[in-house]
């Protein structure tokens, strides 16, 4: 993980600013690992829990380093919850939405750990997570931004809109796995302060908004 977070993206960086040739690279909300509050592009709010995180957020230093000789643009993104058409095969690391709706297509209850009304991410769609990114290569901006809604919704809300599309299943909850314990951010939420800043102002789709767009898409017939 090491090598392609990090090792490599710091090849493709060089590559592009030997070329000038803008370079936009996905980060994550995972850099601010087990917060409950100041979701902020800063050094002091930043502490992964896992080595994902932490590749990410090593590189992301290695960015701070460079930004200010930089002569093309560089720009990171700090994904949060992203969901969407075309996660397939991320396989086990696809979104909730993309489970849930699976489980109720083979005709099972879809399934949330206990306690998920309780947790709280900040869940962006994938056609708001595209726009931003179009905004800032088209207007050359670099930095470090969080790309996310701005708000923290339950996976129990995801779960909800994903029901409430089928008009079928009741959701079923299942023990948190021992292995996560210590290891999962029970909530997220980007501050936007700096996206905002920078010039982004177009509005993001709520989870209600998004999971029905997907559940369209997901469920569509030819």
């Amino acid at each position: 993980m090491m090598d392609n977070n990090y090792q490599y993206s710091k090849d493709l960086l060089h590559y592009c600013l030997d070329r000038q040739i803008p370079f936009l690279y996905a980060s994550s909300a995972a850099t601010y690992g087990g917060r409950s509050e100041n979701f902020i592009e800063e050094r002091q709010y930043e502490q992964p829990l896992n080595v994902y995180g932490y590749s990410k957020f090593l590189f992301d230093q290695y960015v701070r380093e460079i930004l200010p000789e930089a002569d093309s643009q560089v720009c990171g993104f700090r994904y949060f919850n992203v969901y969407g058409p075309r996660e397939g095969h991320k396989g086990s690391m696809a979104s909730v939405a993309f489970h849930l709706n699976g489980q109720i297509g083979r005709g099972e209850n879809p399934k949330l750990f206990a306690g998920s009304e309780n947790f709280k991410r900040d869940f962006i769609y994938v056609g708001d997570v595209a726009a931003v990114n179009l905004w800032f290569w088209q207007n050359g901006v670099s930095g470090i931004f969080n790309c996310g809604t701005g708000r923290a919704e339950t996976f129990q809300a995801v779960a909800d809109a994903v029901v409430d599309f089928h008009q079928k299943g009741a959701v079923e909850y299942i023990e948190f796995p021992e292995k996560l314990k210590g290891r999962y951010q029970a909530y997220t939420q980007a501050d936007l302060t700096n996206l905002r800043a920078a010039g982004y102002t177009a509005p993001f789709k709520t989870v209600a908004e998004g999971v029905k767009e997907y559940m369209a898409w997901l469920n569509r017939t030819a």
